[in-house]
């Protein structure tokens, strides 16, 4: 058996790189290809365009997953897939061959995470305080690049960014590698090769309004994901500040995630939930407000501690016990589908309409606001 520290630094390795990958892309995408020459529709449509891979990708890839009983195998396809495809990059600067790549890339991308939560998870026995502890590695992988990456675009210009995303998807690749199978755990083949349906599951009320929820949060995010870096590029902000500002929030969440075990046990999950959407709707309809002023920014940013770690983990707890243990995959599969895949896509379409190359920074944030807000009132008013 492998001792458990040795299981914790493997599994919070691979949540490392994967996060800083998102930590590159997320924040510097855009700048990536607004170098290219992209305008704001465009850069809205290849993000949709990306985002809209999550749709049915997850889904397809967990219920492989699920009928092969082999997620580890997933895991590193996906990392390696995903490695080749982001390295086409090096040779691409048209509009539809980068938006293949990047598709492409995606596509692939989007099969790790379900299966490493499920992974993890099932590794920690279901421990919020043991999932928390680890997935905040992800969060530092997120702050490092964010910064790291911010100071290397200024300084080396916006092709840098192919680079950097090649090295970290090689590690995650590497760190892939050295994750082990749950041992004790015999699935019966026949029930792997037909899982259990998940039909009710999904018609279930209250699940209904957490995905509605989550989806519109995921609407509001798309300004933030998309097109912060260029807002923060617009006040003037150095590389390194536009980093440091996006790492604030992430160091925000690795507060929250060390305190989720003590929120659980305080707080209901329809709580968390509400508070975490109420919370961001306020954060967005303040960001063109607080923009031109450094430290009312940085407060702003530390509400990222609710807008992501508390509603991520809260959502992690929800489907972990809303599912049943053979059908956990899939539920991952559709919960990131749906909700990132569908809510980041039309956030995304949405505000690279809005944008305007910056001068409609104020109008995305308020639509943004306003989506939030509305996630709020229908799990507020959803079954407890």
């Amino acid at each position: 058996m492998i001792p458990f520290n040795m299981m914790f630094v493997r599994l919070s390795s691979s949540y490392f790189f994967y996060f800083a990958l998102l930590g590159l892309i997320s924040p510097y995408l855009a700048i990536f290809l607004d170098g290219q020459g992209f305008n704001s529709r465009q850069v809205g449509e290849i993000l949709a365009i990306m985002t809209a891979t999550k749709i049915v990708a997850p889904s397809l890839w967990a219920t492989f997953a699920d009928k092969s009983a082999r997620p580890l195998f997933i895991i590193r396809l996906g990392a390696l897939l995903a490695l080749v495809s982001f390295s086409l990059l090096y040779w691409f600067s048209q509009y539809w061959p980068i938006t293949f790549c990047l598709a492409l890339f995606t596509l692939f991308w989007t099969a790790i995470l379900p299966q490493l939560e499920v992974h993890t998870l099932n590794s920690t026995k279901h421990s919020s305080k043991i999932y928390a502890r680890i997935r905040l590695w992800g969060s530092l992988g997120f702050i490092v690049l964010a910064v790291v990456a911010g100071e290397a675009i200024s300084r080396l210009g916006y092709q840098v960014f192919t680079s950097l995303g090649v090295i970290i998807l090689a590690g995650l690749f590497i760190s892939t590698l050295l994750l082990t199978p749950k041992k004790g755990v015999k699935l019966n083949k026949g029930k792997a090769n037909a899982p259990e349906p998940i039909v009710n599951k999904l018609i279930d009320g209250r699940f209904i309004s957490f995905f509605i929820a989550g989806l519109l949060l995921q609407i509001s995010f798309a300004p933030y994901y998309g097109f912060f870096a260029l807002f923060l590029r617009d006040f003037d902000y150095s590389g390194v500040a536009v980093g440091l500002f996006i790492a604030l929030g992430a160091v925000a969440e690795i507060v929250a995630f060390i305190y989720m075990g003590s929120l659980f046990k305080r707080f209901s999950l329809n709580s968390l939930l509400v508070f975490s959407l109420a919370i961001t709707a306020l954060r967005w309809f303040l960001m063109p407000v607080v923009a031109d002023s450094g430290l009312w920014l940085a407060i702003n940013q530390l509400s990222h501690a609710a807008s992501f770690a508390i509603y991520h983990s809260a959502s992690m707890k929800f489907i972990s016990s809303h599912f049943t243990k053979s059908q956990q995959s899939r539920g991952q599969g559709v919960y990131l589908g749906g909700v990132y895949g569908v809510g980041g896509a039309v956030g995304a379409y949405i505000t690279g309409l809005l944008w305007l190359g910056g001068e409609g920074a104020s109008n995305a944030f308020i639509m943004a606001g306003t989506s939030a807000l509305l996630g709020a009132i229908i799990m507020i008013f959803s079954k407890k």
